[in-house]
């Protein structure tokens, strides 16, 4: 597959028809496992600007996602390899599910389709392998990050996060 690198984290692929193989999904692995933000993304659509926006993204168990919502869109995952839990949150930072997640056969949900609840993703396994589907166009300033939740950098992720792993693991709702 021919792709260009945007940075250490985005490819996207080029041409007409995108097909992607095993050693495709190994470069992304081990691109997202080697970063300083610990992911990486595949893009087959062509652009930010595209209507239709198609990613095999891989996270490492530690990546943080910032709880956020994209505003009058959907987006679903399909997961490849790997587990994690999709955490959806009330407004107030409470709790709302959680959505547990493996590829087909590991008795998990293995695809999902949401419309703007906040939202964060949890890696339970070493890295996860999914194919994320959502309608363009990106805009970075149109994604609604979480006022209650910590941004990328701030010394009080790793707590965040711990705090949200274990209220997931045993059904506790409250995490604001």
């Amino acid at each position: 597959m021919n792709y260009r690198a945007i940075n250490d984290e985005v490819f996207v692929a080029t041409g007409g028809v995108v097909r992607v193989t095993a050693a495709d999904v190994a470069l992304v692995k081990s691109k997202g496992t080697c970063n300083a933000r610990k992911r990486a993304r595949l893009c087959a659509h062509p652009g930010p600007d595209d209507p239709l926006h198609e990613m095999l993204i891989v996270l490492d168990r530690g990546t943080y996602v910032r709880p956020h919502r994209h505003a009058g869109k959907s987006e679903s995952f399909h997961v490849i390899e790997g587990e994690l839990d999709v955490v959806l949150f009330a407004d107030a930072g409470s709790v709302r599910d959680v959505i547990r997640m493996g590829p087909y056969g590991s008795g998990r949900a293995f695809y999902y389709r949401l419309m703007e609840p906040c939202h964060t993703v949890l890696v339970s396994t070493p890295f996860a392998l999914f194919h994320e589907t959502t309608n363009g166009p990106f805009r970075r300033d149109e994604v609604e990050f979480a006022p209650w939740s910590p941004a990328e950098g701030d010394p009080d992720v790793a707590a965040f996060v711990e705090a949200i792993r274990g209220q997931a693991a045993i059904g506790d709702r409250s995490v604001a």
